[in-house]
This record gives C-alpha cells, sequence and structure tokens, in this order.
C-alpha cells in the first residue's frame, strides 16, 4: 500500500452510495465528506469506500465486543469503517492510510473522539506490528475492509505471527468473495489450498458478512465477504509456521500430482517423510487436512534440527 503518483488514475467520486439516515456521530455523512475533499478512489490503491455508517458498524461487530480494545484498521480511506468501530466501544483505533488525500477526513474523526484515533500514514506492509500495538498486545483487534491489492499479503503476516498466540484477539477482514472462500475452504475442493492451510490451522476462520458490489463506492466487479478470525491458544499438531508454507507451496504447486511426486521440489525422497507422518504417498495435496499438512511440517522440521 504506497502512494501513488499525481497523475494516478482516479475513479469519480460520484457513483451512487448506499447511505442511509442521518450521522449518529455527529460528523458528515460519508457522502459529503467524499464530496467536499473530492476523495476520488484510486485504482493502484485498491480502494473501495463503504459509505453507509450501519454497514460499517455491523462490520465492526464482526470483530466481537470491541469496549476496552484496541482496533487496528489498514486503508481507512475517508473513514467510514473507523467511525463504526468508535461508534460500537472501541476503546482506540490506530489506523494506518496511505493516501495523504485521506488526512483532513481522519483528522476530523480524531477532533470528534480525542484521544481515541491515531493516524499513522504510511505502508501497513511495513509496519511492526506488535511494536505498534505496545502494551495493548493481547487487547487489540484487527478490523480492516483491507485494500484487495494486498489483502493476502498482510493476512499471511499476521498468520505467521510468532510467537504465538498473536498480539491480536480476533480479526474481522474484508476480502473478495473469492478469496474468503478460499479461506475457510474443506479438504477436497476445488478452493482448498495454502490459504485455507494456514489460516485453518492458525485460526478458526468463518464467513461473517457478505456484500455486494452495490455496498461501496465505486462498485467493484465482484461481491465481496467479512471473514472474522478467532486464533487457536495452541496450533495443533505443533511445527514451525514457515516450514508448513514451504511444504504446502511444494505440494499444491502441482496439486494434481501425487504427494511423493509433487514434494520433489521441497524433498528429495519425499516418501520416509510421508511414512513418518502418517500420509498416504499416493494422495494428492487437496486430500490433506491443515494438521495433515503440519503433522508433515513437524516431521520436516525435525529432520532439518
Amino acid at each position: 500500500m504506497t502512494g501513488a503518483p499525481d497523475d494516478d488514475p482516479v475513479v469519480a467520486p460520484d457513483a451512487t452510495p448506499v447511505v442511509t439516515g442521518a450521522s449518529p456521530d455527529g460528523l458528515p455523512p460519508l457522502r459529503d465528506v467524499i464530496r467536499d475533499l473530492d476523495l476520488g478512489a484510486k485504482k493502484s490503491l485498491g480502494q473501495n469506500f463503504i459509505l453507509d455508517l450501519n454497514l460499517t458498524r455491523r462490520i465492526a461487530r464482526a470483530a466481537g465486543p470491541l469496549a476496552g480494545l484496541t482496533a487496528v484498521e489498514i486503508g481507512p480511506g475517508p473513514g467510514g469503517l473507523t467511525r463504526g468501530l468508535l461508534l460500537e466501544g472501541a476503546e482506540r483505533v490506530i489506523a494506518i492510510e496511505a493516501d495523504p488525500r485521506c488526512e483532513p477526513a481522519l483528522a476530523a474523526i480524531g477532533a470528534r473522539y480525542p484521544g481515541q484515533l491515531q493516524v499513522i500514514m504510511g505502508d501497513a506492509l511495513d509496519v511492526d506490528w506488535a511494536t505498534l500495538v505496545g502494551p495493548q498486545a493481547g487487547r487489540a483487534v484487527i478490523a480492516a475492509n483491507l485494500p484487495y491489492n494486498v489483502a493476502t499479503r498482510l493476512l499471511i503476516g499476521w498468520l505467521e505471527t510468532e510467537p504465538w498466540p498473536p498480539w491480536f484477539q480476533r480479526m474481522a477482514l474484508m476480502f473478495q468473495k473469492e478469496v474468503a472462500e478460499r479461506i475457510v475452504a474443506v479438504p477436497g475442493s476445488k478452493a482448498y489450498g495454502r490459504l485455507a492451510v494456514i489460516s485453518q490451522w492458525r485460526t478458526r476462520p468463518r464467513i461473517a458478512l457478505t456484500l455486494g458490489p452495490e455496498a461501496f463506492t465505486p462498485p467493484p466487479k465482484v461481491a465481496s465477504a467479512v471473514v472474522e478470525f478467532t486464533p487457536h491458544a495452541r496450533c495443533e499438531p505443533e511445527c514451525s509456521v514457515f516450514t508448513l508454507g514451504r511444504v504446502t507451496a511444494a505440494a499444491f504447486g502441482q496439486r494434481r500430482k501425487m504427494l511423493r511426486q509433487s514434494l520433489r521440489t521441497l524433498l528429495p525422497e519425499p516418501g520416509p517423510f510421508l511414512e513418518a507422518a502418517a500420509i498416504d504417498p499416493t494422495a494428492r495435496a487437496e486430500d490433506l487436512t491443515p494438521k495433515d499438512f503440519a503433522r508433515l511440517a513437524a516431521v520436516v522440521d525435525g529432520v532439518g534440527r
């Protein structure tokens, strides 16, 4: 999520948003904020704004009870979800935004909620999350309408957090619906892959809310979904999350092949590893559960020590 050049193409901000009722926080309606600040959504930043505060509050609630917690938000834009999080009781919101045009809108929210909003202008991919949250580690949630161009990279980074349990209690994240379905996919399905394995080994993910394109300004070409992630206290079987990534990359890199063949990109002779993990060497990647993959990664870890 990096800043865009001055000549970056901008989508006109006059698409009809979904807006209902007056703003309950006393701030101007988001449609007016976008118009007054000329905040057309930039394609290079993956921006699609949600202007209905009723909807942003529903997304905030998907992150669970917020009282006493710090909410970390990525890509707040004009602040629709930011306002939803504060309205739903978040004690503090840390918002990371790459687009300097959004600063005035976020500053107005900060003035309405003194001491409760911290805005960091920069690239979320460069953030040291545990240091950022500081003393609130363990009392934080992540809630974001993620920019689609960096959504998966951010998710993987959070799922690879060490040590585990992580610094966040829960996550409620917006993805393209196709990505959300890959996260919750079950073994044997076409959508099942590396993203499902790591997501389900480290957390309990579920689709909490599905939104059509009309919920956004400008409307994207695809539907979207909010996925709620609840971290497991222990990830079992235990293994290195990075080894798990290498094993799943090899297995799903040639998903139509049997594991005894597909794993040769990682292991010269996969057979003994599969046998030690009690996995059928003629199985394919899509046949294994996340626990199966973790068990295999644990065997690989053990040999490497």
